[in-house]
This record gives C-alpha cells, sequence and structure tokens, in this order.
C-alpha cells in the first residue's frame, strides 16, 4: 500500500535516482524514515549506501544544494523557489538556495530545428532574414537564440526543450506524494510546509513551461509602464523602462519572439561606467520602477536580480524574463503600504496587527511575539532613513515569524525577496543607495490616495454592491439548505488535521491488541490441553499444546518487535 501511494511504476526508476542521490549526500535517515527504502525493496529496486558519507564534512545546506543541481532541472527549479522562502529557511539555506544556476548543456540544434519548424509553421531559415543556430544561452528549460526579421529588427528566440514536459511532470508526480508523506509523518519536515511549498512550486513551473504565459506578463508590466515618465524631477519624453517587445504571430506554448535588448547586463558594473552612465540614477530609477509595479501596480517582476536587468543609453533600464511575477491584491497592497511605514515610523502594534493579517489567527504567544517586535524595532529607533535597510529589517521580521511557526502566503514570500534583490542591487550601483528615503514619498501618496473623497466613495460603493448582491441570494441559498435537509442530504464536513494517521495509529493499537488476546488464549488453551491425559504426544507432550505453546512464542514475538519498532519511530 505504502509503495502505491507513493508512486506509480512508471516513475519507480526516477525515485531509486533521486533517492540514491539524497543516501549518497548523507541524508540516508530522510530517506528511511519516509519509507522510500522500504518501498524501492518491495518494488524489487535495492539502493546502496556504500558511498553515504562521502559528503558528510559538507555542511547541510551545501549538501542539500549539491543534491538538487545534481537531480535535475526539475530540482533546480525547485531550489530557485525555496530561495524566496526567506519565512521557512535559516539565512544560511537562503544564501546556498540562491547559488543555484538554472544552466544545462545545450540541445543540438538538429533536435530544435524539427521542434521549432512545426511552432513556427516553416523552418526558421525560412522565417528570419538571418537565424544564428548557435545558442546565447542553454537552460534546463529552455534555449535563446539569436535571429534578424526582414525589416532588420533584431530578435530573441525562445525554445523549450524538446521532450522536457513528460521528465517535470514524472518528477512532480512523486514530488507531489513525496511531500503528502513527509508531512504526514515527519514532525521535522512537517514545519517547512512541504505540501504547500510544491503545490506552490507545481503551480509556478507548469506556468514557466508555458512561455505564452511569460509573453502576457511582459505585456501586461508594459501597459502599467506605456505612459511612465520617472519622478517629476527625472521626467523625460523617452521611456526610461523597457520592457521588449512580443511577436505573437510566432509566439506560442513552446516558443516564444521578443525584441532583442542590446544592453549592458546588470552584473557588468564596469561596463556601465565606461559607457559613462550614471549609477546613482540607475539604482534611484530601477528603485522607483520596481515600488511603482508593487506598491501602485500589484504586477511586480518577482526576480529583479542582475541577469533579468539590462542599462540603456539615457540611464534607461530594461527588464527581462516574466517567467516568475507576484500579484497583489488591493487588500494587500494596503497592508504592505502600512507595514513598511510602520517599520520606517517604528510603530510596533501597526506592524503586529499586520503581521496578523498575513499569517491568521495561528499565533501561539501573541504576547512574546508583541515583545519581540518592538525590541526588533527598537535597534532601528533614532536612525535616520539613509541608514535604514529595508532589505535587512524585512529579513528581521521574517525571522522573527520564522522563530514562531509562522508562515507568510506564497505572494508576500515573492515580495520579500524581490524587496531584498532590489535593494542589494541598489547597493551595487551605489553604495549609498537609500531605499527607505525612495520609498517613503510615494507610499504616503498611495496611503493618501487611498482617503482621498473619490477612493472611499468608489469602496463604499463596492461594498453596498457586494453585500445587495449577498441578501439578494440569501433567499436562494437558504431554500436550497431546507431543501436539502429535508432530502437528508445536508453534509457536515469536518477536517480534521493527521485523522487519518491518528486512524492508522488506532489500527494498528487494536491489532496489537487482538494479537495479545489471540496469544493469552492460547497459552491458557494449552496449559489446558497439557493436563488432559490421552491423544497423539511428541517427546512425551500433548501435539495439540506443544503446537498451542509454539504459535503463543511466535504470536508473543511478533507482538514485541511492532512495539519497539513503534517507539523507535516515535524517538526519531
Amino acid at each position: 500500500m505504502l509503495l502505491q501511494a507513493l508512486v506509480a511504476v512508471r516513475d519507480l526508476s526516477r525515485l531509486q535516482d533521486i533517492a540514491a542521490i539524497l543516501i549518497r549526500y548523507g541524508f540516508g535517515d530522510v530517506v528511511a524514515r519516509m519509507g522510500l527504502t522500504h518501498a524501492l525493496e518491495r518494488a524489487g529496486q535495492v539502493l546502496h549506501r556504500s558511498n553515504a558519507a562521502e559528503y558528510a564534512h559538507l555542511p547541510a545546506p551545501t549538501r542539500v544544494r549539491r543534491a538538487l543541481e545534481e537531480m535535475g532541472p526539475t530540482f533546480v527549479k525547485l531550489g530557485q523557489l525555496l530561495a524566496t522562502r526567506v519565512d521557512l529557511f535559516e539565512p544560511e539555506w537562503i544564501a546556498e538556495f540562491g547559488k543555484l544556476q538554472d544552466s544545462a548543456p545545450p540541445v543540438p540544434y538538429a533536435e530544435i530545428r524539427e521542434q521549432l519548424g512545426e511552432d513556427l509553421g516553416a523552418p526558421p531559415e525560412e522565417i528570419f532574414a538571418y537565424f544564428n543556430a548557435q545558442p546565447l544561452a542553454a537552460a534546463s528549460i529552455a534555449q535563446v537564440y539569436r535571429a534578424r526579421l526582414e525589416d532588420g529588427s533584431e530578435v530573441v528566440i525562445k525554445v523549450r526543450r524538446p521532450g522536457i514536459r513528460p521528465v517535470i511532470e514524472a518528477d512532480l508526480r512523486w514530488l507531489m506524494r513525496l511531500s503528502e508523506l513527509a508531512e504526514s509523518e515527519s514532525p521535522e519536515l512537517r514545519s517547512f510546509r512541504p505540501k504547500e511549498v510544491v503545490r506552490q512550486f507545481a503551480q509556478s513551473l507548469r506556468r514557466e513551461l508555458d512561455f505564452s504565459i511569460e509573453c502576457r506578463n511582459a505585456e501586461h508590466i508594459a501597459q502599467n509602464f506605456a505612459h511612465y515618465q520617472g519622478t517629476p524631477d527625472t521626467a523625460s519624453d523617452t521611456p526610461l523602462i523597457v520592457i521588449p517587445r512580443v511577436y505573437w504571430q510566432w509566439t506560442g506554448e513552446r516558443v516564444c519572439v521578443q525584441e532583442y535588448i542590446d544592453g549592458i547586463p546588470g552584473r557588468r558594473l564596469q561596463a556601465v561606467d565606461e559607457a559613462g552612465l550614471d549609477r546613482k540614477l540607475l539604482a534611484r530609477r530601477g528603485a522607483h520602477a520596481v515600488l511603482k509595479m508593487i506598491v501602485e501596480d500589484g504586477f511586480f517582476h518577482a526576480d529583479p536580480h542582475p541577469g533579468n536587468v539590462f542599462y540603456l543609453p539615457g540611464n534607461r533600464i530594461a527588464f527581462i524574463d516574466f517567467g516568475m511575477v507576484g500579484r497583489l491584491t488591493d487588500e494587500r497592497r494596503e497592508q504592505l503600504i502600512r507595514l513598511l511605514l510602520a517599520l520606517v515610523q517604528h510603530e510596533p502594534k501597526q506592524v503586529l496587527d499586520v503581521l496578523l493579517d498575513w499569517t491568521g489567527d495561528g499565533v501561539q504567544d501573541e504576547a512574546g511575539l508583541t515583545l519581540e517586535i518592538q525590541a526588533f524595532l527598537d535597534q532601528y529607533h533614532g536612525l535616520p532613513l539613509k541608514q535604514l535597510s529595508l532589505g535587512s529589517m524585512l529579513s528581521d521580521m521574517v525571522a522573527i515569524l520564522r522563530q514562531h511557526h509562522l508562515m507568510l502566503p506564497a505572494d508576500l514570500a515573492l515580495l520579500i525577496k524581490a524587496f531584498v534583490s532590489l535593494e542589494g542591487m541598489g547597493r551595487e550601483l551605489d553604495p549609498d543607495f537609500d531605499i527607505a528615503g525612495e520609498a517613503m514619498p510615494m507610499l504616503e501618496q498611495l496611503l493618501r490616495a487611498r482617503y482621498t473623497p473619490s477612493a472611499l466613495i468608489k469602496r463604499g460603493g463596492r461594498a453596498v454592491g457586494e453585500a445587495l448582491s449577498l441578501i439578494a441570494g440569501l433567499p436562494h441559498d437558504l431554500s436550497r439548505l431546507l431543501r436539502a435537509a429535508r432530502r437528508g442530504r445536508l453534509e457536515i464536513h469536518i477536517d480534521v488535521t493527521n485523522l487519518r494517521h491518528v486512524g492508522n495509529q488506532l489500527d494498528s493499537a487494536a491489532n496489537r491488541m487482538v494479537v495479545g488476546i489471540v496469544v493469552a488464549a492460547l497459552i491458557v488453551g494449552s496449559s489446558i490441553v497439557m493436563t488432559v491425559p490421552g491423544g497423539p504426544s511428541l517427546f512425551g507432550l500433548p501435539i495439540l499444546g506443544l503446537f498451542g505453546f509454539i504459535s503463543a512464542v511466535i504470536g508473543g514475538l511478533w507482538l514485541i518487535m511492532s512495539i519497539w519498532k513503534s517507539s523507535r519511530a516515535a524517538r526519531e
């Protein structure tokens, strides 16, 4: 049953590879505790532990990162997602996950060309005036090529690797089953919310496999910046933020064609100086652009690291790669604005209120959390704005949540990661970069705008409309409820966490009790048979009584072993 619940037969060889890698990097106890060894042995697969201590000298975060790299593209992507979960992992883990690079050996062009011809409707050499068969970049999911259109426009072509989807779907299938097993069987892993992390990861990765979604994200952000002219003191007729144009006639699920950005990559700061660009101005404009995406638009680039940013002449900035984006509702944006203002203005109660809204009602020690928030803000009290680091403040705040076993929603984890990346990029460009000073005027302006008469009337009208809709639908809902009750079909669903696990434990305890009663009955019955003269005998003892004692000994040994294994599992 464990084997059937864990993996389908078609995924067994893949599961064996994963389990072997985990054992090699010193995680054999995790493999055994989650039942993988037993499941694979029942399926006829054998795991060898001969080199299990090969990497034992490395720190645990390093071993996990290297294991993820060796397990392939799905797990590299998983590690990159985990790098955003600052609410779940300590800084040393986040730093290791951040080292995961999404790169892979390129697929031969002959394999790419056939699929590309299917998606474009003709071979690429017939569609483009120029096509370079040497890839610009090769990642785990896609390869990028450069080409030129008939009108002279330079473009890049992003092509999904042939056959990658079945591989990823197989990994996701057993990864979801494995997360369910980990959450139910391992108290240590349960605190990391494996099911929620894998669910979020699967959703994100499937979106990333569809390049048309990435292009729609790019167009959405481009529309938000269509009339953006920067801050009042840097207004310009030339677009300051550039988003690559999408050529939809050749774009689909497996391929996308976008404008080629001819700029300086964000990592080449020396080239920025050589080009005569203003690093302070670039840092300021980049910060305003990302803050606009987050707090004004509620739709933001969730991974604004230097590899996804280019610097252009005129101190302009281009963003690329919109496979990972974040979304914030109006309510979330208002909460975020309140939180950031409260952090800068040292208002612990306001910070606590927002955090409780975000994490729900599962706080075990609210008084202790309040004191920690107060102490956290006190260490920044009296510092001028330019000495405040919003990224550090958010990281420290999340560390407090982690200590109290509180988990942020996925959209907010992405948001905090984006803030930390933004401030890091800003300080690389300008060591005196003051993100708090840049953010404060925008935050105060947006908060004031939410309480103007027109904004209040608009929200009030929306609330009245929702209330009227609820009232109008109430008779129909009550009617359905009463009809269901009259027919005896009224159902109440109660979801109790780990109820199945508790049921299995009760079932196991009941089985042991039955075996104990049978053993006791065999002992009593065999003792009575031993006193009855006559009947067949062996070594002078009645055969039936002897057989009963032997059965009782076997049953007793099984019972002792079962209790010992259960106690050891509970201790572990």
